[in-house]
C-alpha cells in the first residue's frame, strides 16, 4: 500500500440535506440536526447541508428592518438585514457536527460564488462555484452553507423569497449532482391533509411534481418544486431520524399508511461520561423511547431521583425491547449482554473489551433470540470504520490506523514537551483517559480494536493478548526529539493485515512517522483508519475517537437504527420477538 495515495474506490455519493426554521426552533436543536447529518455520513455519504435561520429570526430581523428603515425601506438592504439569520445557523450548525467528531466547514455565499438574479427580497439563484465547494467536500465530510441568500452582481447581497432554504438545497443538489435532496421537515412526509389537524390524514409515500405543488403548500417552496422538475431531481420530504419518506420525482402517486408504532422501551445500563451522553439524546425523544431507571454505580450522587438505580433486576425490569450497555469491563457486561440476547431484546454496546472477548458467543445469542446486537462506538469512537468494512465486505486486505485517542493525545502533548505524568492528568480532565490509563497507554485498548477490526474485516479470531503491542510507558524525550528533528512524529499504529498464505496477522506500534503520511496529522483524540482492499485502493476513515459527544453519537446512531429497524417490522405486521425473562445469574 501507498500511503501517500488516500482516496475512494467510488466517489462518495452526495446528499442535501435541508434543515428548515420548523427543525431548528432553537439553539437547543442542532445537536438532534448533526445527529440527522452523521446518520448519513456513517451511511458513507458526503453531505451538504442547507440551514435556515432558526424559528422567528428572520421576521424579527425585517422587523427590526423595517423599523429603523421605515415606509419604503430599501429592499437590498433589509435582505442584507435578514440574512444574518441563515449566515448564524450555518457557523452554529457547524459548530455542533465538531462537537460529534464530524468534520465539517461552512462557506458564506461570496465562498463559493453563490449569486442570484432578481429582485433583492424574491431572487433566484443561477449560478455557483462548483469547484470550490467540491474542494471543501474533499477536506471534510459536510459543508454548511446558508440558504434563502445569495450574492447579486447589482445589489450585492439578496434573498429568495419566503422558503428560500428550500430552492437553496434543491439549486445545490442539481448543480453539484447530487443523488437527492432531503428536506428535513417536523412532518415525516407530504399529507394530503394537514395531520396536526387530522391524526388519519394520508401520507403520500411517492408523487409527482405537479401533485406535489398541488398538495404541499406552506411545507414546500413552489419555486424549489418547480426547479427540481425542471433538473429531474429526486426529493425526499421526512423528519429528523425518520426511515420513510415521501418521495417526489416524474412518479405516479401512491400513498401509505404512516409508519406508527409503540415507543421502545429502553434499558440503559451505565451513565458515566459517554453514557451521560446517551441518557441526553434519549431523553430529547420521548415520542421514540420509554426510558427504565438507568443503571448507576453510585447512587448516591443522584440523590431521591427514582429515575437512577444501582440494581440491575431494576434497570432491566419489564422486559426492554433495547438493551444499552456502557458499563466497562469484560466478562460481566458479556454475561449481562447475552442474557439481554436470548431474551429477544436488542443490544447496543461500546464494550470493546467484551466484544473482543466474547465475540463469538455475543453473535450467537443474537442469532438464538432473533435479535440485533450492534457496536459501532467499539471501534474509532464516532469514526465510521465498522460501516466501512461493511459496504466493502471481502474486500479488505489490510487496516492500518491511529485507533486510542487518549494515546494519540499523549503523544501529541509529549510532542510540544509536556511530562507524561503531565500529559496524563491533562487527558484526564480533558475526559480522554480514565483515572486509570493503561489500557490506553499500554496498547491493550487497541489491540481489543484491532481484534474486532480483524473479525469483520477477515472473519478470523485473533485473540487481543496475542496481538504483540508497545507501550507508550518507553517513549523518552529523546526519541521524540529525534523524531522531530526528522521532519516525523510518533504515533501509536495499529495493524492488521491478510497474508499471502491466509494468515492474518496484527500488532501495535509506537511508529515514526513523516509529517505527509496520512495518518501523521491526526490530532489529539481523533481516530483516522486507512483501509487497502483488493483492487489497491485504500479508504480513509475519520473521526473523534474519544470523548462523550463522539461516542455517545455513535451509540444513538446504533439506537436509532434499531428504532427504525423495529417500526418497519411492526408495520409490516411482524412481532418484536418472543420475549422470555431476562435470565441472570449475577
Amino acid at each position: 500500500m501507498n500511503p501517500q495515495s488516500v482516496y475512494e474506490a467510488q466517489a462518495p455519493k452526495l446528499c442535501v440535506l435541508k434543515f428548515g426554521s420548523s427543525v431548528l426552533g432553537v439553539e437547543t436543536d442542532y445537536p438532534a440536526a448533526a445527529l440527522e447529518v452523521y446518520r448519513h455520513v456513517r451511511d458513507g455519504e458526503k453531505v451538504v447541508a442547507v440551514v435556515s435561520a432558526l424559528a422567528g429570526e428572520t421576521d424579527a430581523l425585517l422587523g427590526q428592518g423595517e423599523r429603523v428603515g421605515g415606509a419604503g425601506a430599501n429592499p437590498a438592504l433589509l435582505a442584507r438585514v435578514a440574512r444574518v439569520g441563515e449566515l448564524h445557523s450555518a457557523a452554529l450548525m457547524a459548530l455542533a457536527l465538531g462537537r460529534i467528531g464530524v468534520r465539517a466547514c461552512t462557506l458564506d455565499p461570496h465562498e463559493m460564488g453563490l449569486c442570484a438574479e432578481g429582485e433583492p427580497l424574491d431572487a433566484n439563484l443561477v449560478g455557483l462555484d462548483v469547484d470550490a465547494v467540491r474542494a471543501s467536500l474533499e477536506a471534510h465530510d459536510v459543508v454548511v452553507v446558508p440558504g434563502f441568500t445569495a450574492g447579486h452582481a447589482q445589489h450585492g447581497v439578496v434573498t429568495l423569497g419566503r422558503g428560500g432554504t428550500d430552492l437553496s438545497a434543491v439549486f445545490f443538489a442539481a448543480r453539484l449532482g447530487a443523488h437527492r435532496v432531503r428536506l428535513i421537515k417536523d412532518v415525516d412526509g407530504v399529507y394530503a391533509e394537514d395531520p396536526a389537524r387530522n391524526p388519519g390524514a394520508e401520507r403520500f409515500a411517492q408523487m409527482g411534481y405537479d401533485e406535489a405543488a398541488a398538495a404541499s403548500a406552506g411545507l414546500i417552496q413552489p419555486k424549489a418544486i418547480m426547479a427540481a422538475k425542471a433538473d429531474e431531481l429526486l426529493i425526499e420530504v421526512a423528519a429528523l431520524g425518520a426511515g420513510e419518506a415521501t418521495t417526489i420525482a416524474h412518479l405516479p402517486v401512491r400513498k401509505a399508511r404512516p409508519l406508527r408504532g409503540e415507543k421502545l422501551k429502553v434499558a440503559l445500563l451505565g451513565c458515566g461520561a459517554v453514557g451521560a451522553g446517551v441518557l441526553a439524546y434519549l431523553r430529547a425523544r420521548p415520542d421514540l423511547f420509554e426510558l427504565n431507571p438507568v443503571l448507576v454505580r453510585d447512587l448516591a450522587r443522584h440523590g431521591e431521583d427514582a429515575r437512577f438505580t444501582d440494581t440491575l433486576s431494576e434497570a432491566l425490569a419489564g422486559q426492554p425491547d433495547l438493551v444499552v450497555e456502557l458499563l466497562g469491563g469484560a466478562d460481566y457486561p458479556a454475561e449481562i449482554m447475552c442474557s439481554a440476547l436470548r431474551s429477544a431484546a436488542h443490544v447496543v454496546t461500546a464494550n470493546k473489551a467484551a466484544l473482543a472477548r466474547h465475540y463469538d458467543a455475543l453473535h450467537a445469542c443474537a442469532e438464538a433470540g432473533g435479535v440485533s446486537l450492534a457496536y459501532s462506538a467499539a471501534v474509532g469512537g464516532g469514526a465510521p470504520i465498522l460501516e466501512t468494512l461493511a459496504r466493502l465486505g471481502g474486500e479488505v486486505v489490510a487496516v492500518q490506523g491511529v485507533m486510542n485517542g487518549t494515546a494519540n493525545f499523549l503523544l501529541g502533548r509529549l510532542a510540544e514537551g509536556q511530562l507524561f505524568d503531565q500529559a496524563v492528568r491533562e487527558a484526564r480532565a480533558r475526559g480522554f483517559a480514565e483515572a486509570d490509563p493503561s489500557a490506553d497507554v499500554d496498547g491493550h485498548d487497541a489491540a481489543d480494536k484491532l481484534a474486532i477490526l480483524v473479525r469483520e474485516a477477515f472473519g478470523v479470531a485473533l485473540p487481543p493478548e496475542r496481538i504483540a503491542k508497545d507501550t507508550l510507558r518507553d517513549v523518552t524525550a529523546a526519541m521524540v526529539k529525534a523524531a522531530l528533528a526528522r521532519d516525523e512524529v510518533l504515533k501509536q499504529v495499529g495493524r492488521c493485515r491478510r497474508l499471502p498464505d491466509g494468515r492474518v496477522e496484527a500488532d501495535v506500534r509506537i511508529e515514526s512517522l513523516p509529517l505527509d503520511h496520512p495518518l501523521a496529522g491526526t490530532r489529539d483524540e481523533n481516530n483516522r483508519f486507512l483501509v487497502s482492499d483488493a483492487g489497491g485502493r485504500v479508504h480513509g476513515v475519520y473521526g473523534k475517537g474519544a470523548g462523550r459527544w463522539p461516542t455517545a453519537a455513535s451509540v444513538f446512531a446504533d439506537i436509532m437504527d434499531c428504532q427504525r429497524a423495529l417500526l418497519r417490522q411492526s408495520a409490516a405486521g411482524k412481532p418484536r420477538g418472543e420475549a422470555m425473562p431476562l435470565r441472570l445469574s449475577a
